[in-house]
């Protein structure tokens, strides 16, 4: 083996025993490519995208290191539709003011995948109800006694936010426009409306994820609408006749017809999953919907992070790699290298990932995917038909 110095690793075996100079190490080179540990001291002057390329190095910090590259040097190409899949109480905590809806704003996330709590929770700001500061350690039930609910160390008035965002919210859910059947997407954009105009007379900016999103066309999904505030109070008012319905079935063909249209279109598909849970499922679907359901050729997602604290050896959901998701179809196994997994938290990770990003990468153009929903679920429904040669349940021909 060569004893010349490497530029990568700068290695020299000149002074080594004899037996390691012969010894044959066909791959090592390759093995010892990587940037050599060996940083500065931190100084306390360092900008912080400088700081995580120069010292998160290894183990999970590096992982992170390599979410926030992935993301802004490959996923934030023009070319890439991108998706992101929201769980855990994330608008409580402040980071849809913090993170998501710089995110939003900046063209760096194209539809989302979220809890129907966080968006629940999300009316608090644009209501200008306050959220605050607490502590994990406090009595609940004297928290009880005071009229004060807690999430973890978060803590909300019961009377004067939580229950006068919900008479607000089931007088919006009344009002003409939502009398329909309809899916989530537009159901979370007809509020987002009202936030924006909320945000508006409080004088407030940019405090609202749905606000944000219905003034940048991003759909907003929710995977289970019954399971938040927002599902509860559409039941209660359903009691009193409200002809509201929410259909899954247009949240799942118009989610795969976004995915599909990316990749028809000749570009990626990349997503980004901040916890687990059921919005990672029903984002990571798509791809499956369009091989295993509908019967159309497709690959993968092309792009994939997640940050999650879930063990995969559990077989739970929220811990699944991306490798075992290659094994529905969900990611493209040629693109397993675009592929991480953090292991940590949510409320750690996205104002980091935020950061960095905006810190790299100029702004992108809005796709406006709210607005494209019709177009892109026609030319689903196109495809299926052509490729299926199927005709409609009751024999007739699909008018498309």
């Amino acid at each position: 083996m060569s004893t010349k110095r490497t530029s990568r690793h700068r290695e020299d075996l000149t002074d080594a025993p004899d037996w390691l100079r012969q010894k044959k190490c066909p791959n090592r080179d390759k093995y010892l490519a990587g940037k050599r540990i060996m940083p500065k001291g931190i100084t306390g002057k360092e900008k912080f995208p400088d700081l995580m390329d120069d010292c998160f190095l290894a183990y999970n910090s590096a992982r992170l290191r390599e979410v926030c590259r992935l993301y802004t040097e490959r996923m934030l190409q023009p070319d890439v539709t991108l998706g992101m899949s929201l769980s855990g109480a994330l608008t409580p905590a402040g980071l849809g003011c913090s993170s998501i809806v710089p995110l939003i704003k900046a063209g760096f996330v194209d539809w989302i995948v979220s809890t129907g709590a966080i968006l629940y929770h999300d009316l608090h700001f644009a209501l200008n109800f306050p959220v605050h500061v607490g502590s994990h350690l406090f009595n609940d039930t004297d928290l009880r006694t005071n009229d004060i609910v807690r999430v973890y160390d978060v803590l909300i008035g019961y009377s004067d936010c939580l229950m006068a965002t919900d008479e607000i919210l089931r007088n919006i859910l009344i009002q003409p426009e939502f009398q329909r059947e309809m899916g989530t997407a537009e159901l979370h954009y007809l509020i987002g409306r009202y936030a924006a105009e909320w945000e508006r007379k409080a004088g407030l900016k940019d405090v609202s994820v749905m606000a944000a999103a219905y003034r940048a066309g991003v759909p907003c999904y929710t995977s289970s609408p019954g399971d938040s505030t927002i599902g509860m109070n559409v039941a209660g008012v359903e009691l009193r006749g409200n002809k509201l319905r929410m259909n899954p079935a247009i949240d799942v063909n118009e989610t795969t017809a976004i995915v599909l249209g990316a990749k028809r279109a000749g570009g990626k598909s990349g997503v980004m999953l901040m916890g687990g849970g059921s919005p990672k499922n029903f984002m990571l679907q798509t791809e499956p919907q369009i091989q295993e359901v509908l019967r159309m050729r497709e690959y993968g997602q092309d792009y994939f992070f997640q940050i999650t604290d879930a063990r995969p050896d559990t077989g739970g959901l929220s811990g699944a790699t991306p490798s075992e998701a290659v094994s529905w179809g969900k990611v493209d196994p040629d693109r397993l290298p675009d592929a991480v997994v953090c292991y940590t938290d949510t409320s750690i990770a996205l104002p980091i990932i935020t950061h960095y990003a905006l810190a790299r990468h100029a702004k992108r153009p809005l796709k406006r995917l709210y607005d494209k929903r019709p177009q892109l679920v026609k030319s689903l429904t196109k495809e299926y038909f052509a490729h299926n040669k199927v005709k409609m349940l009751d024999g007739s021909e699909p008018v498309i």
